[in-house]
Formats: structure tokens, sequence, C-alpha cells
């Protein structure tokens, strides 16, 4: 009988869970395995639970490796070939769990609920026999390898803090001589340094372009969402990668917010010269609420010093092309991200150049394994962070029930 302790009942978790025990159910006369999972909240799934908004984009129909981040990029490769999405897709619909597949290749349950997921992943893995700890948390890697015949870390990492995000997997790492890759939070809002406060709930589809030490690095369109402490949504999200690592690297970092993306700067002055002309009674504010939302409007022409009362009749062409400017071009300096307790994922972690990237297996310990975001790898928004759980986790059991 083999005896496997698996650290963390979050999606690499209960996957390599369901796996390890699964191969104890379908080969009994090859392999016998007593599974453990321990976990340190009061239930299994926390992350998932809250995935999506509640409705948890599970994985992505394309996969490729450049949709993940690693100081070693081609770690990702075996895993993901061997239980990619067919493979997930296969294991999900023989548990009746059916995925919704969108155009853009975004997987999600068909229920349109998290829980179903949470719910089907736990109970099966009860259903096979492994152990669920509850309440559990494990301090001593040492006593637990000391015990059983295979340990896997699935601790994920700080993020989401409020979930149960921490160090621990990384701690263990390091007590067995593993090498750290700097962590940082990514999928995560960012913090500015100038007027957004005044435009905190404000949200608008746009395109933000990031701009490291003032050059171009990318842009991504999506909605922007104004906060308190600077800006939100998924076009910032998807740039909050780079510009984490880039701030803690203390590069400069700005962001330049195009509010009206399907405008061109011809076309937008002339907009606003055109409405200022046929009804001169209007103030400037009350043309640019006919585009942007008001707090935007608002706070954009403060950012120009242009009194907001202004009549029509005073705005000339060449006010016309700044106003058009600031909404297609609006700069802000970016002086923090909002931090791994808001974090939806954390970049960096143990490093995988001392990891097998067929197995999982420590370099530097045997019978030790990690898998999923305790690992340096982090994938792009969109699934591809639980397919990496999924095939890390399918991995590290597969080369443990290896008979």
């Amino acid at each position: 009988m083999k005896k496997v302790a698996i650290i963390g009942a979050g999606a690499s978790g209960l996957l390599s869970a369901i796996f390890c025990a699964k191969a104890h159910a379908t080969n009994k006369a090859a392999f016998e395995a007593d599974v453990d999972l321990y976990e340190q909240n009061e239930k299994c799934a926390k992350k998932i639970l809250v995935s999506g908004n509640g409705r948890c984009n599970i994985t992505n129909r394309d996969i490729n490796i450049d949709d993940f981040f690693s100081q070693n990029p081609l770690f990702v490769k075996d895993a993901l070939h061997a239980f990619g999405f067919e493979e997930f897709k296969n294991f999900t619909s023989g548990i009746g769990l059916a995925l919704d597949v969108k155009e853009d290749g975004r997987a999600y349950p068909l229920s349109n609920e998290a829980k179903s997921v949470a719910s089907l992943f736990t109970n099966y893995a009860t259903s096979l026999g492994v152990k669920i700890h509850t309440d559990s948390k494990i301090t001593d890697i040492q006593e637990l390898l000391g015990r059983y015949d295979a340990v896997i870390v699935a601790t994920g990492s700080q993020a989401a803090e409020h979930l149960g995000g921490n160090d621990d997997g990384l701690k263990f790492a390091k007590e067995v001589g593993h090498t750290i890759v700097p962590t940082y939070p990514s999928l995560v809002q960012l913090h500015l340094s100038s007027v957004a406060h005044k435009m905190a709930g404000a949200k608008i589809e746009g395109e933000v372009t990031l701009l490291i030490n003032h050059k171009k690095d990318s842009t991504c369109r999506g909605d922007i969402l104004f906060t308190n402490y600077g800006v939100s949504g998924f076009a910032v999200l998807d740039i909050s990668q780079r510009a984490s690592t880039a701030l803690m690297n203390y590069e400069a970092v700005d962001i330049s917010v195009n509010l009206l993306p399907n405008f061109n700067m011809q076309k937008l002055s002339a907009h606003i010269s055109k409405v200022a002309q046929e009804i001169p009674g209007f103030s400037i504010l009350d043309i640019l609420t006919g585009l942007i939302p008001v707090k935007i409007a608002s706070s954009l022409l403060s950012s120009l010093d242009v009194p907001h009362a202004m009549n029509a009749k005073e705005i000339h062409t060449k006010l016309a092309k700044k106003i058009a400017n600031q909404i297609l071009n609006w700069r802000f300096e970016v002086s923090d991200t909002h931090g791994f307790r808001h974090a939806e994922v954390s970049g960096g972690g143990v490093d995988t150049l001392e990891i097998n990237p067929k197995t999982m297996e420590s370099l530097k310990q045997k019978n030790l394994y990690f898998c999923g975001e305790v690992l340096d790898v982090l994938g792009r928004r969109g699934g591809y962070n639980f397919a990496w759980a999924w095939a890390s986790g399918y991995a590290a059991a597969k080369d443990i029930t290896k008979f």
C-alpha cells in the first residue's frame, strides 16, 4: 500500500488526489494507494468557488506555451501536452461535468456555476477513497515525508490571502534546498498616482497601453474601472503581469488610457466641434457627457484645466483637438499594484529548473512533488492558470502511480 499526502485541496491538489486514487480504484492488483488530502481551510476549493465571478473559467481550448510566464518558459510543455484541453474535457465528461466552450476558447461549466466544479471534484475524490482533512494546516514537511511514500505540495501562492493564500509551499521548498524565484502579484489592479480617485466607480470599455521606461510594452482592450486607489477591469488585469514585474525591478511604469478606441483623432475632434456648433447652449461638459461617463469627463477636463461650464461657443478647433487627444491618450503614472491580497494569482515561485518537467518531482528531494501555482509558472487570464493546475497535478499523480 503506497501512502500519498497532498497539501492543499485547490485545483491541482484535488485533481492529483483524484488520479492517485483513481489508479488504485481501476488497477487494484497493480497499485494500491492510501491518499490523504490536507486542506487548511474549513472547506475545499475556495479559489475555485470565487473564480470567474462565481462562474469558473475552468480551462481554455487553445492552450499554448506562449500563454505562460516563467523564467524557464519551456517547462510547461510536457505537462500540457500530456494533459491538455482534450484530456481534461474527457475527464470532466467522465464525471458528468459538461463544458461550455466559448468562441474565444474559454471554457466554463455548463451549469455556469463554480460551485458545480468544486462540489463534483470534492465528491468524486471522496467516492474514490480520498480522505480529506479540512482545518488541517501542515507546518512540518519533513514529518510528512517521513510518514508517506510520496508528498505533493499544492499549496498555491500568496495571492488572495483571504482565501488562504500563503507562502507555505515556498517555505517547504526552501527547507529541502530549492531556489525561489521572487514572487509578485498578477491579474491585479493598479495604483495610479494622480486623479483616478475622483472617478471612482466609473466604468468604460476602452484600451490600456502599458509603457515601461516610457516605451510601449503592450496594449489590451476591455473594460476599465476607475477606483479610489487607481484602476481595475479586464484590460488592466491583462497588462498587470508585466506592470508588476517592472515595478518589482524599479522601472518607470505608466499607462495610456484610450477611452474611445473606436474613434481616431480626426473623427473625435470633428465630433466635438460639430456638437459645439450645432448646440451653442451646451457646455463642454455636456458635450463630453454624450461620449464618456460624467465622472470621467469631469476629471478629464480638470486635468486639462478646462472649465466644466465653458460654453460651446468658446470651443475652437485647437481646444477640440487637445480634448480629443486626452480622451484617446490619457497618461497616468503607475505607483504600485493592489497587492497579493487582491491578486487572482502570483508569479514567481519554486524554480522550475529544479523540478522534473515530466513528473513535477523535486530534483532536490526524492518523492516530493510540486504542482500548480507554487511553481514559477503563471498563465494569462482566460483559464490558463487552471489549465496549468490540472496538467501539473495530473503529471505528479501519474508519476506516483506508475507501476
